[in-house]
């Protein structure tokens, strides 16, 4: 068969087959209900050896639309003769010798676990998709049902910061194209995905206490914030022990840490010798937000220094 292309004038006089029409469409949703697990459940069970799928449901299967109805239905179940246990799907299935979606129940094997769902692409035979699964005990005349639906997915937009979707679905997917994040909605706020802030400076803050050794570089990947301190020489007369101290750098409301403080420890190197020392980071919301301060040492005299360090927390 020649290359061919659909649909156009040229084509079946516009016209377009069933199966045109899933290689065309399978790919526009995803296969699926169209909703997310907070809602109820499309399949229940029913009366004895049946289960009832719930009205006003929609779906996707390989392009091929699905609705259950305005009111329930129910499908039978198979009896279980056997002593074991027997699992089966509840499944929505595409047969091409008509074309049709419905719902139907794949049977299982007692005591083998759920059967292999059918997937056949081409223009012939079927593809089925999950709803549920059906415990049937040996001998019973009831069966118990467990969620599984497989849902349509949401696609990732672009966008920018200031112009999310004001009204996400659950799972949607954003891209910042002005701050490069992927961000998630998780039914309640926008959650980080992803950011790579590369490497960031941090301005140095001028002071008569300390003289900055080198550059404080930050980096943010994800949630994840990395901090290494370029180090820092004491300018003034020694600092007691009793007293804390602001190091001359202060972290972006961007990346400050949300709600804790930060604690590590530092080297501090004296005349002669070296000791410990703690740096706290002060979380946003506080009134130090993303200041650093010296606050558990020894005494620092004049031109000790406190060496090169590396943080990092999550945002």
């Amino acid at each position: 068969m020649a290359e061919e292309s659909f649909p156009r004038p040229g084509h079946n006089s516009r016209a377009v087959t069933d199966d045109e029409h899933e290689l065309l469409a399978a790919r526009f949703s995803d296969d699926g209900i169209y909703g997310d697990p907070t809602d109820d459940a499309v399949v229940s069970a029913g009366t004895g050896l049946s289960v009832n799928i719930r009205a006003d449901v929609a779906a996707s299967v390989r392009g091929h639309g699905w609705y259950s109805g305005s009111t329930p239905f129910s499908v039978a179940v198979t009896a279980n003769a056997t002593s074991q246990p027997r699992i089966d799907w509840v499944v929505l299935r595409l047969d091409r010798t008509d074309w049709t979606v419905t719902a139907a129940v794949v049977t299982g094997t007692p005591g083998s676990g759920a059967p292999a769902l059918t997937q056949q692409t081409g223009d012939t035979g079927v593809y089925e998709i999950p709803l549920a699964q059906a415990r049937i005990l040996g001998g019973a005349s009831s069966v118990t049902v467990t969620r599984a639906e497989l849902y349509v997915g949401t696609r990732r937009r672009p966008c920018t910061s200031a112009t999310r979707n004001p009204a996400p679905r659950l799972g949607e997917e954003c891209f910042e194209t002005d701050t490069k994040r992927v961000l998630l909605w998780d039914g309640t706020a926008w959650r980080l995905v992803y950011q790579d802030s590369g490497e960031i400076v941090l301005q140095k803050l001028v002071t008569p206490s300390w003289a900055t050794l080198g550059d404080s570089v930050l980096e943010q990947r994800g949630r994840a914030v990395w901090l290494r301190t370029g180090g820092w020489r004491r300018l003034r007369t020694t600092l007691p022990s009793s007293s804390d101290s602001q190091l001359p750098i202060l972290i972006p409301e961007a990346y400050q840490p949300h709600t804790r403080y930060q604690y590590w420890d530092v080297y501090v190197n004296h005349a002669s010798t070296a000791s410990m020392a703690h740096v706290t980071i002060y979380p946003r919301g506080d009134k130090r937000a993303g200041q650093i301060y010296l606050t558990q040492h020894v005494d620092i005299a004049h031109n000790d220094e406190i060496r090169a360090t590396t943080m990092t927390w999550t945002v």
